[in-house]
């Protein structure tokens, strides 16, 4: 058995999958937890936290062709401490849709061979020759292929880094599951997708999310459906509704300069519209979402509602367009839909 199959046999028989989405509400005994008024130490924070369980470099584009047709890029590295003093274990994911066709690839890795890691300064994430690199946040290159499409992209942050929750202190449940989570909402993004038709030079707008934690869900909260858009007046919204349980729901609306403002509960409205079959399950792919504190009310649609994430947790994940009281372009995330 090679060590991505014995990485995948091991996780998997793991009692993870049965607290909460991915085993994120499994009891977190033995780990750091977060804890509130956090102080970030950069570029130590830009790296790796081994003694909490999970946490994830997670970046997004959304970016267009010449011709205004939309696509999108994700790519994920993944880091997972199977126990307090057990073996750290990677996982990235790759994922590049277009309007008719949706790519997908995943990578595990130990962490003591080399095959994956996180070095702060200079930058670089990376798993096997998938990688995001720069001397900092405020400019990366992105590379990564599953074998059939591919891409290389040029990242240049034109604002600050934001800090979500309480200054990066992120709940996620009213029992008070919480993260550590901080973004890069403002990078411009330049390159190139590999396409089966051929190369294709892109441009558009790209999301950095950081995250760790030990235990972010209530063992009940079965999932959720989170979202990062770029708004026309040059500002960014995220948003996310936790499932299951008692519900969660919060958002940050981020100001073209860079300021957050957290909104908590029903401050946000986020309702599915309009669903469609997708891998055999039923999943929202048009949103009413709306924050009227600001004057927000949108209608968020999937290009491509088969943007399905077949990975060893399957989820939801692709661009989005939205209209209504302002347009907007972005990406969408959907967990948990079985």
């Amino acid at each position: 058995m090679n060590v991505r199959a014995l990485i995948a046999a091991l996780w998997l028989a793991l009692p993870l999958h049965a607290q909460g989405f991915a085993g994120l509400g499994q009891a977190a005994d033995g780990f750091a937890l977060p804890t509130p008024n956090p102080t970030f130490d950069f570029p130590a924070d830009l790296g790796a936290h081994d003694d909490y369980r999970i946490e994830w470099w997670y970046l997004t584009a959304s970016v267009q062709d010449a011709d205004g047709q939309q696509y999108g890029v994700q790519w994920t590295l993944f880091r997972s401490a199977l126990t307090p003093t057990g073996p750290q274990v990677w996982m990235g994911h790759f994922g590049l849709t277009t309007p008719d066709a949706h790519y997908t690839g995943e990578r595990f890795a130990r962490g003591d061979v080399g095959q994956a890691g996180v070095t702060p300064a200079p930058f670089e994430a990376w798993i096997d020759d998938w990688s995001m690199a720069g001397d900092d946040l405020d400019a990366l290159t992105l590379r990564a292929s599953n074998g059939e499409v591919g891409y290389a992209l040029d990242l240049t942050a034109q604002g600050p880094l934001v800090f979500h929750g309480d200054g990066g202190f992120s709940v996620k449940s009213a029992s008070g599951q919480a993260s550590y989570y901080y973004s890069q909402p403002f990078y411009d993004v330049t390159g190139t997708l590999d396409l089966p038709d051929g190369p294709v030079s892109v441009t558009g707008k790209g999301w950095l999310d950081r995250e760790w934690s030990s235990q972010p869900l209530e063992a009940d909260q079965e999932g959720w459906d989170w979202f990062s858009l770029y708004l026309d007046d040059g500002a960014r919204l995220m948003a996310f509704s936790l499932r299951g349980g008692e519900g969660f729901h919060y958002a940050s609306y981020i100001a073209a300069d860079g300021t957050m403002s957290p909104y908590y509960g029903d401050a946000l409205i986020a309702e599915p519209l309009e669903t469609a079959t997708v891998a055999g399950r039923n999943v929202p792919v048009r949103w009413r979402l709306a924050l009227p504190d600001r004057d927000i009310d949108l209608t968020v649609d999937a290009v491509n509602p088969d943007s399905w994430q077949a990975t060893l947790f399957p989820y939801w994940e692709g661009p989005v367009t939205a209209t209504g009281t302002h347009t907007a372009t972005g990406y969408l995330e959907m967990t948990g839909y079985e």
